[in-house]
């Protein structure tokens, strides 16, 4: 599944970041393949809020449809 799919409060997976810009972007942000985060919060028609070490992050809805997540 795609991380725009995931639950408020699921903890979640990131197994593939699909393009080379969007893995650099996410791991400037600390978020990299393997990593596992806590889906805080879905804003409907706006971003994927996920939390990793007390660090929340927004991801915007297109590039969270480009982050494969499975449930951890």
């Amino acid at each position: 599944m795609n991380l725009d799919e995931a639950k408020k409060g699921q903890l979640i997976k990131v197994t593939r970041i699909k393009d080379d810009l969007t893995r650099m972007q996410a791991i400037r942000l600390g978020i990299a393949e393997g990593s596992v985060v806590t889906c805080r919060e879905i804003v409907p028609a706006g971003p994927v809020v996920v939390a990793r070490n007390k660090q929340e992050i927004a991801i915007g809805r297109s590039l969270a449809r480009t982050i494969s997540v499975e449930p951890y």
